[in-house]
């Protein structure tokens, strides 16, 4: 059993509820229409890069470029950004809380997040000051999963890889983690984050 001395949670998915749908809800009359639209229009892929640090004002002009009659839509992905925020899962907030309490580990966050959207976060959840250390993608032009963000996070906090556990609900993302010698979680609810935390010997409430 590693000796587990640092503890890296994840955001969006994880602490923190984001999903679109929430605002397209109110602009698209179907479910269908909102998925085409997100599989085609503002994708996963098209808002990673703002996660990377593309600005908002580059992708919102790179896909009125290829969609012109969705100009509205698209606008509104960032002018109305908040609305796309579901709220923070209060067990995994009473997780995180636990594991700060307890002076064994050194708690971070790193997460794929806009640089421009992320002020908007903090504004709105408490929690995200509670971290010793948070690496926002967006701001080091520089997301996960590749390598480097990993190592950023490790370098600049001074932790030892095999020492951390990392918690992500992208999967993708936990086994990028795992191959630079972190352990992984891949992150489902709260009730399963406390199972898997136990087995490293992490009892929280």
């Amino acid at each position: 059993m590693a000796n587990i001395k640092n503890i890296i949670f994840d955001l969006g998915g994880v602490l923190i509820d984001w999903d679109p749908r929430y605002l397209y809800r109110k602009i698209f009359e179907s479910e269908e229409e909102i998925d085409w639209f997100l599989d085609h229009v503002c994708t996963f892929d098209w808002n990673e890069k703002q996660d990377g640090g593309r600005t908002i004002a580059q992708a919102n002009q790179i896909a009125i470029a290829r969609y012109s009659n969705y100009k509205n839509e698209i606008e509104a992905f960032y002018g109305r950004w908040t609305e796309m925020l579901g709220g923070a899962d209060k067990e995994v907030v009473s997780i995180l809380k636990s594991c700060i309490s307890q002076s064994a580990y050194r708690v971070v966050a790193l997460t794929n997040w806009s640089a421009e959207t992320w002020p908007w976060a903090t504004e709105r959840f408490e929690f995200l000051g509670w971290f010793e250390d948070v690496l926002v993608s967006g701001k080091e032009k520089l997301k996960k999963p590749d390598p480097k963000i990993y190592q950023m996070i490790l370098t600049r906090n001074n932790l030892q890889a095999s020492e951390c556990i990392f918690i992500d609900d992208n999967l993708r993302n936990v086994q990028a983690a795992e191959a630079q010698g972190i352990i992984g979680i891949h992150f489902k609810n709260a009730e399963q984050l406390r199972a898997a935390l136990a087995e490293h010997n992490i009892i929280v409430t």
